[in-house]
C-alpha cells in the first residue's frame, strides 16, 4: 500500500543566534524562548539553491534505505523559493540525482501547509499512473526572501529540506485528509521584493480556524483524542502551537515542539518531526496539520501499516 517508507532532512549547519539580536530589536529571553521559539535559525550558504537542499536531504536518505535511483518513477518538490521561475526545481532535482527519463517531475507551490498537499498530490499521482516509488521534497530557503530588519519575520524562518520515500511498502498510510483556502486574506502573508507578515492576523486565523479544522476531521473520520498518539503541527511559532494544543486541550506530551535551534522552515516543519517521531514504536495514528501562506491550511490522519 503506497505510503511514507522513510523520511530524511538536512539543516544547515550554520546558525544565526536570536540572543545576538536582543539589542536591535528590544527583545527579552521570554520573548525568544516562548513565544516565538526560535533560538537559532539555521542558514544555507549564499549559493545554495531550493535544489541543492533537496540533494543534500537526499543523500542523507541515502545513509537509511538501500535505493536504485533507477527505479524512482516520481519526483515532486514542493517549494515558493524555487532556484528560477522557470524551470520547474523538481526538473534540476532530477537532473542532480541522475533519475530515469520516465521519471515523472513537478514543483508544488504551496509553504506551511504544502507538506500536506504534497502527500495528497504524490501518493494520489502515483496510484492513478501505477508509479512504485516516488520522492517527496520539501524546501523553502526563506534566508532568500526575509529582510533582516523586520522583526515580524527575521527572527523567526530558517532554510531546510526534507525528503519522503513514498512506496508500495509504506510504514505510514494516509487514511483521511482535509483542505481549506481562504484566499481573500493572501495579503497577511505575502512576498513582493521581501517577505511580510501580519503577524497578528496570521495568528489570530491559525487560533480560530486550525482547531475546529482539526476537530472536524476528527469527527468524521469517528476518532477521539484518545486515539491518537501525537498531533504535528507546522511549526509557526512557540505561540502558536501551544494555542493550538490548548484549544484542542491536548496533552502537551502529544504535540511535539521541535525548532527551538532552527527556525520554521515552513514545508519541511511537519517531516522534520514526523522523521523523528516515526521511529517510535508507540505511535501507530499521527495527525499532521499545516497552515499560513494563502492562507492555507491542511491536515491529514497517518496510520501505521
Amino acid at each position: 500500500m503506497l505510503g511514507i517508507k522513510n523520511i530524511a532532512s538536512y539543516l544547515p549547519q550554520n546558525k544565526i543566534s536570536n540572543y545576538d539580536k536582543k539589542d536591535q530589536f528590544e527583545l527579552n529571553d521570554d520573548f525568544i524562548e516562548n513565544k516565538i521559539g526560535v533560538k537559532a535559525h539555521a542558514l544555507k550558504e549564499k549559493d545554495e539553491k531550493a535544489s541543492d537542499l533537496c540533494v543534500k536531504a537526499f543523500e542523507n536518505l541515502l545513509q537509511k534505505e538501500n535505493i536504485d535511483i533507477s527505479l524512482i518513477d516520481c519526483c515532486v518538490v514542493v517549494t515558493q523559493n524555487p532556484d528560477f521561475n522557470i524551470p520547474h526545481t523538481s526538473a534540476i532535482v532530477h537532473g542532480k540525482l541522475g533519475f530515469s527519463q520516465e521519471c515523472a517531475s513537478f514543483d508544488i507551490s504551496l509553504g506551511c501547509s504544502g507538506y500536506v498537499y504534497g502527500l495528497s498530490n504524490i501518493i494520489s499521482f502515483m496510484k492513478n499512473n501505477g508509479l512504485k516509488k516516488g520522492l517527496l521534497f520539501t524546501a523553502d530557503p526563506y534566508s532568500e526572501i526575509v529582510d533582516s530588519e523586520d522583526k515580524n519575520t527575521a527572527l523567526l524562518f530558517g532554510d531546510g529540506a526534507t525528503v519522503t520515500y513514498i512506496t508500495e511498502e509504506g510504514i505510514y498510510i494516509p487514511k483521511a485528509f482535509s483542505f481549506g483556502t481562504s484566499g481573500k486574506d493572501y495579503k497577511e502573508l505575502i512576498c513582493g521584493d521581501k517577505l511580510y507578515m501580519n503577524g497578528r492576523a496570521v495568528f489570530n486565523f491559525t487560533a480560530t480556524t486550525i482547531p475546529k479544522h482539526i476537530q472536524n476531521l476528527l469527527e468524521k473520520n469517528g476518532l477521539e483524542d484518545s486515539s491518537i498518539d501525537k498531533y504535528i503541527l507546522h511549526q509557526g511559532s512557540k505561540y502558536i502551537v501551544d494555542t493550538i494544543r490548548k484549544r484542542l486541550k491536548v496533552d502537551v506530551q502529544k504535540v511535539p515542539f521541535d525548532m527551538y535551534d532552527y527556525g520554521n522552515t515552513v514545508s519541511s516543519s511537519i517531516p522534520i518531526i514526523l522523521e523523528k517521531e516515526m521511529k517510535i514504536d508507540t505511535n501507530r495514528r499521527f495527525v499532521i496539520s499545516g497552515f499560513g501562506v494563502g492562507l492555507s491550511w491542511a491536515s491529514a490522519i497517518l496510520e501505521k501499516n
